[in-house]
């Protein structure tokens, strides 16, 4: 394992903590430009974020109506009753995606799946970055400030969904994550950078709970008043 990543995952939490844990729950609220693009505008309400920590998998609620759910796998995304009833479904989301643009709108199937894959990577690093087959090389740091943060350039193999096979990730001096770089790939490759703070400290694990997804320029820096998706944590707790 990269030392940079070791050094990440003792500083988040440890890697011992992290297998005795299996699940985390979060309120989360979202916005940003991204969702006014795509025609489902995200309001201010409070949701209930849930992530498997050792298979890629994740659930919103409510979603769409009060009474009402996600479920998504990299291989299925559906909209569920809280009694487990079907009220959609899609097998090989991904698929559905081809040819999309920024502007091409989505469905709540599409929302439904982005949310799935982006909430599951963001409460699930840096310790994804170790699962079975992903690859990470340090890469030039990055200059923030008065700071220099390490890079992690990773490459995610195909089982794993998420924004694009190759992403980086930048730790602070402390190394803990403050920047994570890549393109939505499902929503015409657009470059973001998306920065993190405000950390807490939940059941041993160190996550930040507030997110900012920047439109990145062709020099890297990020774009401040174009904010395309902004996640505010709160009440999170690991099963």
């Amino acid at each position: 394992m990269d030392d940079l990543l070791t050094r990440a995952i003792r500083a988040h939490g440890g890697s011992a903590r992290w297998k005795e844990l299996s699940e985390v729950r979060a309120a989360i609220v979202s916005g940003g430009d991204l969702f006014a693009v795509k025609g489902v505008p995200q309001d201010s309400a409070p949701r209930e974020m849930t992530v498997r920590l050792h298979e890629e998998r994740a659930s919103v609620k409510p979603f769409g109506a009060p009474d009402q759910r996600t479920d998504f796998t990299p291989g299925r995304v559906s909209i569920e009753k809280l009694d487990g009833r079907v009220v959609a479904q899609r097998t090989d989301p991904r698929a559905s995606f081809a040819g999309h643009t920024l502007e091409t709108p989505w469905d709540p199937l599409d929302r439904a799946y982005f949310n799935g894959y982006a909430l599951w990577t963001y409460l699930t690093t840096p310790f994804l970055l170790a699962m079975p087959g992903v690859t990470v090389t340090e890469t030039e740091p990055w200059q923030e400030g008065d700071e220099v943060w390490r890079g992690l350039r990773a490459a995610f193999p195909p089982g794993i969904a998420t924004h694009c096979t190759h992403q980086d990730f930048y730790f602070g001096p402390d190394h803990l994550l403050r920047r994570h770089d890549y393109r939505v790939d499902i929503a015409g490759g657009f470059a973001a950078a998306q920065y993190v703070h405000d950390y807490v400290d939940a059941d041993g694990i160190l996550l930040p709970t507030k997110r900012r997804a920047h439109r990145r320029d062709t020099h890297g820096r990020p774009i401040a008043d174009e904010v395309m998706v902004a996640i505010d944590l709160g009440n999170v707790r690991f099963n």
